[in-house]
């Protein structure tokens, strides 16, 4: 035994003195060169070339890492054998991406591609203010020499669109708001989020659907239509202007289109502005697919006041920044807010309106005939939408939604009376879906509710409509009486002009004689 650790220990010292003896005769640095060399050669006669992205640049994230990480996502839940998962914040899916060492073939335009994440132990860090990972991580791109030119050119900017499309997808949309006015906040934003969850969609949505389908083609064309606004020269932007009754859908419209495109909301609150110039700011700090959202701009501020000046203002010029911006409140009027209706239109359709992309004005009002037509003309609020009264195909969605009832569900009857009353009864979606929400444990008694619902607000329509027309009858008639007195009057009754103008003729005589 003592034999064994003998023979172990002089074999050892072998072993140790020819390390030393070839760290000697090929140090670090010859060792380097050779293997840089063969490197070299190996590369000339190969016929690939290879790209390395890094997790770290440096000190900094290497976007591009992530890009890579998101777009590999797409291919590897169905390609991949062995995956990792992982969750972002805000973000509401798995995403799944390559385990470590792994490989996998992507193709592009007819090129295959081949990408392997690299994962190895970092080596003894040296001194530095940020930390870095114990585990050095990246992708490695392996394509041919002879499809270099086009991966470089096309290939890598397509990933970073498909990534930015699926982060967009997975990431929970936010809704801002305006509560500071245009004051900043320590990370110097103007504006507040939380998570958007509202749950309306277009298939939800109480609405004509051939109107409902014009909208949607709108808006996908305004979200696929960035190379027709760049040939055109136009801003890559579009105004909605949704008016009608209260309680007509306007606000789950507006959800509904954020649903549609996966876009984040900006609800501007006018009133906590003070100015144009917050106003512009706040538009600066708007990113891009998003929808800015001023709701009630008839009651937000007061902006509808050059019509009404008119008449009063007909010697005053019409360069008189009054007559053009609109009132303007004087102290303590609306809190000291002092938007113009210029500083208005140019955070709609003015070179500021251009300081982003892909964004969404929309406006909504009760009360159209109180805008200003400079608001709504095309290039602010390119489509107005009306949001009318409860139609026979809003009401089978509604019907659908709360009570899980189509027209094969509806005895014919009862559908036959709902077509005929529901027009004349002109109840809003939110009326209709009250009954169907009390009712909606028992669907047949919903209906029978709904039913005589809508007949009690047809009838009294139809009375309240024959009161007024026969109200406007009397006040015809009454004038036509008095029409008809002042034309029979006599002669020696005449007006209280003619009385006086005798009395100028007989003054006149006597002057002469």
């Amino acid at each position: 035994m003592k034999e064994y650790w003998t023979s172990l220990a002089s074999l050892l010292g072998v072993l140790a003195f020819c390390q030393s003896l070839l760290q000697v005769i090929f140090p670090p640095e010859l060792r380097f060169a050779c293997l840089k060399v063969f490197n070299r050669v190996f590369n000339l006669f190969s016929s690939y070339c290879y790209f390395d992205i890094t997790e770290i640049d440096g000190v900094n994230t290497n976007e591009l890492y992530n890009a890579v990480q998101l777009y590999l996502s797409s291919s590897v839940s169905t390609n991949g054998s062995r995956l990792s998962l992982t969750r972002a914040l805000n973000s509401s899916a798995i995403t799944f991406g390559l385990s470590n060492n792994d490989c996998i073939v992507d193709t592009f335009n007819g090129v295959s591609v081949v990408w392997e994440h690299v994962v190895t132990q970092r080596q003894a860090q040296t001194f530095s203010w940020r930390p870095l990972p114990e585990e050095k991580r990246g992708f490695t791109l392996r394509i041919r020499k002879r499809d270099k030119s086009l991966i470089l050119d096309s290939y890598l900017d397509y990933v970073m669109e498909k990534a930015n499309e699926i982060r967009r997808k997975n990431q929970d949309r936010l809704l801002y708001t305006n509560s500071r006015g245009g004051s900043l906040d320590s990370r110097g934003h103007p504006w507040e989020s939380v998570p958007f969850k509202h749950p309306s969609t277009f298939d939800t949505l109480a609405m004509d659907p051939v109107k409902k389908r014009e909208i949607m083609e709108d808006l996908k064309d305004f979200a696929n239509g960035q190379s027709f606004y760049q040939k055109t020269g136009r801003a890559w932007k579009r105004g909605y202007l949704l008016y009608g009754p209260p309680g007509t859908g306007k606000s789950s419209m507006i959800a509904a289109m954020a649903n549609y495109l996966s876009y984040d909301i900006y609800d501007l609150e006018l009133t906590e502005v003070h100015n144009n110039s917050e106003l512009r700011k706040l538009l600066m700090k708007t990113s891009s697919k998003s929808i800015i959202v001023i709701e009630d701009i008839d009651c937000s501020i007061n902006l509808t006041n050059r019509k009404k000046n008119n008449n009063n203002t007909s010697t005053r010029n019409y360069y008189d920044p009054e007559m053009r911006c609109g009132s303007v409140p004087g102290p303590g009027e609306d809190g000291g807010n002092s938007i113009t209706l210029s500083g208005l239109l140019n955070f709609t359709d003015g070179l500021w309106s251009c300081c982003g992309s892909e964004r969404i004005f929309v406006f909504t009002t009760n009360h159209i005939e109180k805008l200003d037509s400079a608001l709504l003309r095309c290039g602010r609020m390119d489509m107005h939408i009306f949001m009318s009264y409860c139609s026979h195909p809003a009401l089978m969605i509604l019907m659908r939604n709360y009570l899980g009832y189509d027209e094969s569900n509806l005895d014919a009857d009862v559908l036959k009376q709902l077509a005929e009353v529901v027009d004349k009864a002109e109840m809003t979606p939110a009326d209709i879906s009250e009954v169907l929400i009390k009712n909606r444990r028992c669907k047949p008694k919903a209906v029978s509710e709904l039913l005589e619902a809508l007949k009690t607000r047809a009838n009294r329509n139809l009375l309240q409509n024959g009161i007024l027309r026969e109200k406007n009858s009397e006040d015809i008639m009454e004038d036509e009486e008095q029409e008809k007195r002042a034309l029979e009057s006599p002669p020696n009754e005449g007006s209280e002009f003619e009385e006086p103008c005798k009395k100028q003729e007989v003054e006149d005589e006597e002057k002469m004689k």
